[in-house]
């Protein structure tokens, strides 16, 4: 960083303060954010009420019909310079990443790298014709036509696993299509999900008033589902909290867009070369310490293929150190919490007595789990049934194809699913039958694009989208007018 140049998280601008088109004290107080690996104190950062989250919707509302009416070559650059912005301050955000998340050095980086890509595809979007003009089926001299409107207000809420890239794809595509924001970040990770986000809008030149980061707990999520100038209810997260997002959606009539966890198989077929399938399901499961909604969490590999499988993840396994990776160099960093950690085990203990073979890992120290591998894992046993959320490679064995559709099916979750086999027209057949979001031949789960339509089926979400075509889909509604020279009369 040039050290001429002042920080974009100069701690002097937000410390204490919450972001409502400027950077104030939270009626909450303040919030101490801790580093997951070892507890110590990252920053500080205001904490917002439901009053402040109200007045920051209707801060949003008064300013979004000016942006709406904005050219869309003029937001696009807003949202040009913001990732510019992002690419240009790397060296500085990413261990902010790191500390604040528990990220190893690379991931943080794709959080720069995929923000920024998310940031350019809404441009584009935002240069997309938003009209198209319709025949008139009555006769009418009238000329007819859909306009692509926004909704108004959309309110974001994001989790901690990525929060700069889940934070920044639905604020990005928001604004792209003429909406205002307010954002709710995950109080865990209020600076990657919402400070550096501010400060790089606020550099960009985003009007003022236009975008709002409230950081607060359960009680500000709540007023942000409820609060009448809200129109739009952007969610990822767990499923549990999301059906309670789409029940408040629900009774207030806005629109809501989940996207929540899977239970993502990948299916090794018996022509697949065993260290390529190995490598990918290492990478889908333990990336990220497998704190993802994509992660794999069932590797699904022929009977007479399973052992050998799980003895070459298990051999990776041992040679992936856990650490924290703002000190030490490490393959995997902490969970985000101790609970999590006790949460996972409880499921490792659970399959193992339940008849699994433990090949390695399985045992927590503090918030770093290392890389575990279960075989013999069937349907009953928490490890085929819950979505872990952490680093654990769950190998279970099928006798046919249809055996591996079926326990690739058998999950309420449908998010994600692979298939890796050297015959590509048959692991495509065969893909094509598992209920799934998106779908990914010879290549792990843990895959996104931001030109790709994001999203899954089931408990993985309520069937919308985020991304690519998803952004005008989702993020306006269709406005129908006609237009006739002048008035005529009608029978009455």
């Amino acid at each position: 960083m040039d050290g001429n140049k002042m920080p974009l998280l100069d701690e002097a601008v937000w410390s204490g303060k919450i972001y409502v088109g400027e950077w104030t004290a939270g009626a909450a107080g303040i919030e101490t954010v801790t580093a997951p690996a070892d507890g110590s104190k990252v920053a500080e950062i205001g904490r917002a009420s439901p009053d402040d989250l109200a007045r920051a919707a209707a801060r949003a509302a008064a300013r979004q019909p000016a942006w709406e009416a904005t050219a869309p070559a003029r937001r696009a650059e807003i949202l040009n310079r913001t990732a510019d912005i992002l690419e240009a301050n790397a060296e500085e955000l990413i261990p902010w990443i790191i500390r604040e998340s528990g990220s190893i050095p690379s991931k943080a980086g794709i959080e720069i790298q995929h923000s920024a890509g998310f940031l350019r595809a809404a441009a584009d979007a935002a240069l997309q014709p938003g009209t198209m003009a319709l025949a008139s089926v009555d006769g009418r001299d009238a000329e007819e036509e859909l306009i692509r409107v926004a909704h108004g207000v959309v309110g974001v809420i994001s989790p901690f696993n990525f929060p700069l890239i889940l934070s920044i794809r639905a604020i990005a595509a928001a604004l792209a299509t003429g909406n205002a924001v307010v954002h709710k970040p995950d109080p865990r990770t209020p600076i990657s999900g919402g400070v550096m986000i501010a400060r790089a809008f606020e550099e960009a030149g985003l009007p003022e008033g236009l975008l709002h980061i409230v950081p607060g707990g359960a009680d500000v999520g709540a007023a942000l589902c409820e609060d009448p100038n809200i129109a739009m209810v952007s969610f990822t997260g767990s499923p549990e909290v999301g059906s309670r997002v789409g029940e408040a959606g629900g009774r207030t009539l806005k629109k809501v867009q989940l996207e929540l966890g899977g239970k993502n198989a990948l299916i090794v077929m018996e022509d697949a070369d065993l260290e390529l399938a190995a490598s990918n399901a290492a990478w889908g499961s333990w990336l990220h310490q497998g704190q993802i909604c994509m992660a794999t969490g069932l590797i699904l590999a022929p009977a007479a293929m399973a052992d050998s499988l799980a003895e070459m993840l298990a051999a990776k396994a041992a040679h992936l150190p856990v650490g924290d990776p703002s000190r030490e160099n490490c393959a995997l960093g902490p969970l985000i919490a101790e609970s999590e950690a006790a949460r996972i085990k409880g499921i490792v203990d659970d399959a193992v007595a339940r008849g699994a073979r433990l090949h390695v890992g399985g045992t927590p120290r503090g918030t770093m789990f290392p890389a575990t591998v279960l075989s013999g894992v069937r349907p009953g046993m928490r490890a085929f049934e819950e979505e872990i959320f952490g680093p654990v490679a769950v190998v279970c064995a099928y006798e046919s194809d249809d055996e591996a559709v079926e326990l690739a099916n058998r999950t309420p979750f449908g998010l994600v699913g692979s298939v890796i086999g050297t015959d590509v027209a048959r692991a495509r057949a065969l893909g094509m039958r598992l209920r799934v979001g998106h779908l990914h031949i010879n290549d792990q789960t843990v895959t996104a694009s931001p030109i790709a339509p994001f999203g899954g089926r089931g408990r993985s979400g309520n069937g919308s989208r985020i991304s690519g075509p998803a952004i005008w889909e989702e993020f306006t509604q269709y406005l129908w007018v006609t237009t006739r020279r002048a008035a005529a009369p009608y029978p009455f």
